[in-house]
């Protein structure tokens, strides 16, 4: 099966990266996993990793409130930027809502109040090499300015083997992150064909989206654990969508068949 994997890898057109994992028999499969990616999304995990730690530090809390306001409301995925303004909104509903629905209102409020620099510290404390946020989501002049946001397969893969193992922060921030991370709404990649089966797979994952940009990267809790992430520049976004529900379910019933 790893051949097999790795040859339709290779052959897909445009910028790919793959990593897998077995928790369990610590099989792994990766390809063009140190290749610096457009985040899109997936800057939103080492922001989620940066709000847990500084509510360790008792810089912030989970109950500090928040006000949304009309000028502030950037485009596309989420929740708040189709409510009214004026809302309440505590930290702990901006990192549920920057995760589970990929709110990108919420995750702009997160960084004016967590810190670009903070965040990029954090970042380097888990070892991330080719990750770092340079702006804001929909920052257009930074964006027309060529400043984006960047990961590798390998540093989210990092970042959520380090989840799993209860070494982020502390057992219990690494355990609540991991239940955010289930809650996931966006579930037509990796979950696509899992989601299906007659037992209940439970998937901790992020989803990552933009113009030929497509990822998924996330644990799922089958017999044997594994985590796999897919990274896509430049692809044709639905081809590779379906690519990564085909492989994430073949590797899941490998686990069946054996």
């Amino acid at each position: 099966m790893k051949e097999d994997i790795l040859k339709r890898l290779e052959s897909f057109k445009g910028d790919v990266g793959f990593y897998y994992k077995n928790l369990v028999t610590y099989e792994v499969i990766k390809f063009n996993e140190e290749k610096r990616m457009l985040a899109a999304s997936l800057i939103k995990l080492p922001i989620l990793v940066d709000s847990f730690n500084q509510i360790k530090k008792g810089i912030i809390r989970k109950d500090d409130v928040f006000v949304t306001c009309e000028e502030n409301k950037v485009p596309s995925c989420g929740a708040l930027n189709y409510m009214h303004s004026s809302l309440e909104v505590t930290l702990e509903d901006l990192y549920a809502l920057m995760i589970i629905l990929s709110d990108n209102y919420a995750t702009n409020i997160l960084i004016d109040k967590l810190g670009i620099n903070n965040i990029n510290n954090t970042i380097k404390d888990m070892g991330l090499e080719n990750t770092v946020l340079n702006r804001k989501m929909f920052d257009d002049k930074k964006s027309d300015l060529g400043v984006e946001n960047y990961i590798s397969t390998e540093d989210i893969f990092i970042l959520l083997e380090k989840m799993y193992n209860n070494e982020l922060i502390d057992e219990s921030s690494s355990k609540e992150m991991i239940n955010v991370l289930k809650n996931q709404r966006l579930n037509g990649k990796i979950p696509f064909f899992l989601h299906s089966e007659s037992e209940k797979i439970q998937i901790a994952h992020k989803t990552g989206e933009d113009k030929n940009i497509t990822h998924d990267v996330g644990i799922v809790f089958a017999k044997e654990p594994f985590i796999i992430c897919f990274t896509g520049n430049n692809v044709n976004v639905p081809e590779y969508e379906r690519l990564m529900q085909d492989i994430s379910y073949e590797l899941y019933l490998q686990q069946k068949e054996e």
